[in-house]
């Protein structure tokens, strides 16, 4: 049994890597996870600078199919195409679920882009949820219910508990509850927030550069001590 950690890492923001706050912080994860547990189980996909295809009317057909025929396997799925249409589409899913499935940990890099997560990652997430995917047809249950999830957001204001601007943070709420509704468990579920990301650049939040510096510093801490934890799958019983 392959017992090397392995790690899927994405990003999402469109900036590039010097200013970009969710890039940086995504990058200290990664490099301080190969510092420890090599290079081996690493996976690395830049949303933004390869796109995941919108999806197209040949998901959407076959997905509708499958859902009706209960939990059908990724690896039955292509036994199941029945145009050039739901090939094409299937082909474009499968890797990115297989990398999903695979990974102990996966790292996402998310920018507060108009309230919300950027298109590019809308695009990874609509693309992975195909039905039954991440379900396990012996069970039932979530095949992502021992994964380890570490969101690391970035966002130029303050969107935290009490704030004025907290009700317009559709960021955090909906990646929570995407994953929770996928499966991963909430103690594997991490949420790590740089706020006020912006505050040294725009005079009206000047007031707020030791909060930003704060919040940086914090989600640093947060990130290395994640890194440098090995997550542990429970060992599947012998039959």
């Amino acid at each position: 049994m392959n017992t090397t950690p392995s790690l899927l890492h994405l990003d999402s923001t469109a900036g590039p890597a010097g200013p970009s706050v969710s890039r940086q912080l995504t990058a200290l994860f990664a490099d301080t996870w190969r510092d420890h547990h090599g290079t081996a189980g690493y996976r690395y996909r830049d949303l933004a600078a390869e796109p995941v295809p919108l999806l197209g009317a040949g998901y959407v057909t076959l997905g509708r199919r499958l859902g009706e025929q209960g939990t059908v396997p990724p690896a039955e799925v292509a036994a199941r195409v029945r145009d050039a249409s739901e090939e094409r589409e299937w082909a474009l899913t499968l890797p990115l679920v297989e990398e999903v499935l695979a990974a102990d940990t996966v790292l996402l890099g998310v920018p507060m882009y108009n309230f919300t997560v950027p298109a590019a990652l809308k695009a990874w997430i609509e693309r992975i949820s195909f039905p039954a995917a991440f379900t396990d047809p012996r069970t039932g249950e979530s095949l992502l219910r021992d994964t380890r999830v570490v969101i690391v957001t970035a966002r130029g204001g303050g969107y935290g508990p009490g704030t004025p601007r907290e009700p317009f943070d559709h960021q955090a709420p909906y990646l929570r509850a995407y994953f929770g509704d996928l499966g991963v468990r909430k103690e594997n579920l991490f949420l790590v927030h740089a706020e006020l990301t912006r505050a040294a650049a725009m005079p009206a939040l000047a007031q707020f550069t030791d909060l930003a510096a704060g919040s940086l510093a914090a989600a640093r801490d947060q990130l290395l001590t994640l890194a440098t934890t090995t997550p542990r799958r429970p060992t599947p019983a012998l039959a």
